[in-house]
């Protein structure tokens, strides 16, 4: 009798809802915010944590429907244009998948100008990303706003299936797996590697059947993939690139939003990132130890070593510069944020050492 009555009064107070609240409990923006990954990626993680964020502090005036893959749009290129035609509210995108609408993004691919996480964190907070988000704005005529820049994956390592790379000479000759892009093709070539372009999916039969004998990859991209597997047994942690993962809004959407719901938004994206930025750190714990397991040998080099990696890396600034417009400038910003938080943080080791 009392579950009866429980339901009964349950049913009354929806009902009341409905005829007297309807309207507020109704969201004011619902959000479409897509990924092109699976459950199982930072992505998804920054997402869960927005999705929760923004509407819980808005309550209820936003709302989320989160779609991973590629149910509403495959790549960036279309996916960014369908960010700038509204049909989509929220993108992520790597770097490689924004750099041909804009080609500056690559800045953040350049070899070890980002020396590990903290400075990395630090610059991706600041200003640096501020003006990012102008100049998108202005070359996307005022469409595509730039919301943060996350990570997706830790960092790219050369990986191999013939031997351990302690120095650039050790990779000389191997034929490593690249995106077709200029900028990552560029940097093995300036390691005196071969680069090979092959697709994503191909890259298992590749390592097995010796089409190419190496790649750029984090840690728990290789170990999902199973690539120790296909004979991927050697990784160097030279950290030559923070694997970015860049946000954006349909900027009509943002804008149409009141002041206060935008600080939410602006909220539930810093939520985001430090998501983002969590997750490969932990994820990666289980999957070094999975590398290891499988009979992979890890090697980390010395700073004198990784100082050998940036000198024969320094070709792929010099391309930057001369073959993407602005890239003097995007090389100097990122340059000058990443010394000024290599400062700050020293000015905190200061405090926190003695």
């Amino acid at each position: 009798m009392k579950t009866k009555i429980n339901h009964v009064i349950a049913a009354t107070l929806m009902s009341a809802g409905v005829l007297l609240g309807g309207a507020v409990q109704a969201a004011d923006f619902n959000l479409r915010a897509v990924a092109n990954s699976n459950e199982n990626d930072e992505d998804y993680d920054g997402l869960v944590v927005f999705k929760d964020f923004v509407e819980s502090h808005s309550n209820g005036r936003i709302a989320v429907d989160i779609f991973m893959g590629s149910q509403l749009c495959s790549n960036g290129v279309e996916c960014l244009e369908s960010l700038e035609y509204g049909s989509l509210d929220v993108y992520i995108s790597t770097t490689g998948g924004a750099a041909s609408m804009y080609p500056y993004v690559q800045v953040l691919d350049l070899p070890y100008l980002l020396p590990d996480d903290r400075v990395a964190e630090k610059v991706l907070e600041g200003d640096f990303t501020r003006e990012l988000r102008k100049q998108i704005l202005d070359d996307s005529d005022g469409m595509v706003r730039l919301m943060t820049i996350g990570n997706t994956g830790g960092w790219r390592n050369f990986a191999n299936t013939k031997r351990t790379i302690t120095s650039p000479d050790d990779l000389d000759g191997l034929k490593i797996r690249t995106v077709v892009a200029d900028l990552p093709q560029e940097l093995v070539r300036s390691m005196g590697a071969s680069p090979t372009p092959i697709p994503w999916g191909d890259l298992f039969t590749s390592f097995q059947t010796g089409v190419v004998e190496g790649s750029k990859n984090g840690i728990t991209d290789i170990m999902a993939m199973k690539f120790t597997e296909a004979g991927l047994k050697y990784l160097t942690l030279d950290g030559h690139a923070y694997m970015s993962a860049l946000w954006y809004m349909n900027n009509d959407t943002f804008m149409d939003m009141p002041e206060d719901l935008r600080r939410v938004m602006v909220d539930g994206f810093s939520a985001l990132q430090q998501a983002t930025f969590a997750s490969p750190k932990r994820k990666s714990i289980q999957a070094y130890q999975d590398f290891s397991n499988t009979g992979g040998t890890l090697y980390v080099p010395t700073p004198e070593e990784k100082a050998q990696f940036k000198a024969s890396a320094e070709p792929v600034y010099d391309w930057f510069k001369e073959n993407v417009e602005g890239g003097e400038k995007w090389f100097n910003l990122l340059s000058a944020s990443a010394q000024q938080a290599q400062q700050e943080i020293a000015v905190e080791y200061e405090k926190d050492l003695n």
